[in-house]
């Protein structure tokens, strides 16, 4: 008898331990912010330059950064000016054993230092010159690590490939995909249209792109998110307005502009216009989205190289989410980046989503009353007639603005030295490199590096060793 009671005692003692243990996965599964993505944040927001922590920042209140990739497939069978890529870069082999293994060792750093959760781009050369099969395995391993991948494309591959890439031998394999794909008229070798003579030529195929993956989802219910890059010199300028106007309804949920920096291989910089400033190209995509693009009402890192403004569509009007001249809008603002900043928007199951709000909620009601307030006013700007004739197309407009290499490189190893530049143009750059919101991981020194870095420092000799490592003819 007293065995029978040890043992039940024992069988109760063990239920009780899987409740507890159930409970605090529970209790952390439904956290708000995840401890370790708390601690990446409080580092990230410690390491930023004092003039930058205001109450629009983001970074290290609810982002720690976007994160790339490098070496793991620089070469690219298109010809751009300008061209970021080194001289080197198209003389090495695409190996897909090779991209998968530096894309783990770099994730496993990016998970190390910046938390269980971030936003990583699959970028280097042209993404669909890997196989369907590698591209697949390394966008799985890069969610294995808790990244939202995005791969980068100039978008000139065939709807076998995308579908190869999504479902394989065994059915899907891929239940969501992001892709940012390149069009600009500096770009050389695109089938059908190998050298454009204007941005609006290029329609079609942006069209084109876009069409596959609503076809993949209709037949295959792989779900997308599509970005629109464009390089922006004095060449096409004044065609971003028409870019914007003709494709609001393309598809796309972001369009991203960069003004060409003098970086990469220099043969290629002849359309590159360093006079260009930013208040021109914001101007332009303005003047596309038929209205006022506030962009300081949310900040990610420096305002001197991203722009961002967060809105929707509805019908062929442009509505940004908050305005930054609006004391109201910007309340809103404070109290998300009090309450809500941290949290995974789209990274996670929708249930743990709700939980965690449901918990903000609790613990902060005047968040929901607030955030009604600011319905309803979107809801007046509107019009709800226009609300019950057309959708909500969400939509982001951004610039991102990288340096030249010539200010990069002695403002970056002054840096590793441990001095400050007292030339204006280098203590800019320094600045900027501080407050960088795009980084690479390198896990040989345990460092992350800011893209304008790795393109204009660290590339070159990268390159020249991965042209020894996968020469194009193996030897």
């Amino acid at each position: 008898m007293q065995q029978r009671r040890g043992s039940w005692h024992a069988q109760i003692l063990r239920a009780q331990d899987r409740l507890a243990h159930g409970w605090a996965s529970l209790e952390l599964a439904t956290r708000p912010v995840h401890p370790e993505s708390r601690a990446a944040l409080d580092r990230r927001w410690a390491e930023l330059p004092a003039a930058i922590r205001t109450p629009a920042q983001t970074l290290g209140r609810g982002a720690v950064g976007c994160e790339g990739t490098h070496g793991v497939f620089p070469r690219c069978n298109l010809a751009c000016t300008p061209c970021y890529h080194s001289r080197d870069a198209n003389r090495v082999r695409v190996d897909g054993t090779h991209t998968q293994r530096a894309v783990a060792e770099q994730m496993d750093l990016l998970r190390t230092i910046r938390g269980p959760r971030a936003h990583a781009q699959l970028i280097g050369g042209e993404v669909s010159l890997l196989r369907p099969d590698d591209h697949a395995a390394v966008l799985q391993l890069m969610h294995g690590y808790g990244r939202e991948p995005m791969s980068m494309t100039h978008g000139d591959f065939d709807e076998d490939y995308l579908r190869a890439l999504a479902v394989g031998p065994d059915g899907r394999r891929l239940d969501r995909l992001s892709f940012a794909a390149h069009f600009d008229m500096m770009m050389f070798g695109r089938r059908g249209i190998p050298r454009p003579p204007d941005e609006a030529s290029l329609d079609p195929y942006r069209r084109a792109f876009a069409q596959m993956f609503d076809r993949l989802h209709s037949e295959h219910g792989v779900r997308s998110f599509l970005a629109h890059n464009m390089t922006v010199t004095a060449a096409n300028v004044d065609q971003i307005a028409g870019v914007v106007l003709r494709n609001q309804d393309a598809g796309f949920g972001l369009f991203s502009f960069q003004p060409a920096a003098f970086v990469g291989d220099d043969r290629r910089w002849r359309d590159a216009d360093g006079d260009l400033t930013g208040d021109q190209v914001w101007a332009q995509i303005e003047h596309g989205a038929g209205t006022r693009l506030p962009f300081r009402a949310l900040q990610h890192g420096d305002e001197r190289c991203n722009r961002t403004t967060y809105g929707f569509y509805v019908g062929s009007r442009y509505h940004p989410l908050l305005d930054d001249q609006d004391p109201t809008d910007l309340a809103v603002r404070d109290a998300y980046q009090r309450h809500l900043a941290g949290i995974t928007f789209g990274l996670g199951s929708p249930l743990a989503l709700a939980a965690k709000l449901l918990r903000v909620v609790v613990r902060h009601p005047s968040v929901l009353v607030q955030f009604a307030r600011w319905s309803v006013r979107a809801v007046q700007r509107v019009g709800i007639p226009s609300l019950l004739r057309h959708r909500v197309r969400p939509v982001t407009f951004v610039m991102h603005s990288f340096m030249d290499a010539s200010v990069v490189t002695p403002a970056w190893e002054a840096l590793q030295r441990g001095q400050e530049c007292t030339e204006p143009a280098l203590v800019e750059a320094q600045q900027r490199l501080r407050a960088c919101s795009y980084s690479m991981a390198h896990p040989e020194t345990g460092e992350l590096v800011p893209a304008c870095v790795q393109h204009s420092v660290l590339d070159p000799p990268e390159n020249v060793a991965l042209r020894r490592l996968l020469p194009l003819t193996p030897v």
